[in-house]
């Protein structure tokens, strides 16, 4: 799906979300030139996979929280994890790097990427990347893990 895509996939499952249009933005040091209307609600998005390249995870935290991949390979009872390549984001979610998000796993028709989305956002709002890091979009997370679970994918809250 691409960004209009996601919008009217949003809209058709009744998900309300606000967007906000921005120029592109490829990281988080780049978000800090964008006006946003809900920065402490902001997600970085790390893509990442394990050693035996099978399994891969959306790891989705406050923009300015580091992520300790060994502590949550350990939580959850992962093997090694590394960032997964440029090319194997695309050929999975069918993304670019500097737009990774959530929303991406729409578009992983084989059901291998699981979203670890941190604790800090449950029964709040984020704001992700529709596909396209020239906009972002407000939506509830309790929608987010709804909509990723319905499309068959493992979603999750967890701690990190």
């Amino acid at each position: 799906m691409n960004k209009d895509e996601i919008y009217q996939h949003l809209t058709k499952q009744g998900i309300s979300y606000e967007v906000t249009e921005h120029k592109a933005v490829y990281n988080m040091a780049e978000v800090n030139s964008v006006k946003l209307p809900y920065p402490e609600w902001n997600a970085k998005n790390l893509f990442v996979r394990d050693d035996k390249k099978k399994n891969y995870y959306v790891i989705t935290v406050k923009g300015d929280k580091r992520v300790d991949l060994k502590s949550l390979r350990k939580q959850h009872g992962l093997r090694a994890l590394s960032f997964a390549s440029a090319d194997k984001l695309f050929a999975v979610m069918e993304l670019l790097p500097g737009s990774v998000t959530p929303l991406g796993i729409l578009n992983d028709e084989e059901h291998q990427v699981h979203l670890y989305l941190d604790s800090e956002f449950k029964g709040e709002k984020i704001g992700i990347h529709p596909n396209d890091n020239t906009a972002t979009i407000w939506m509830k997370t309790d929608d987010l893990i709804k909509i990723i679970q319905k499309h068959g994918n493992e979603a999750n809250f967890t701690d990190i």
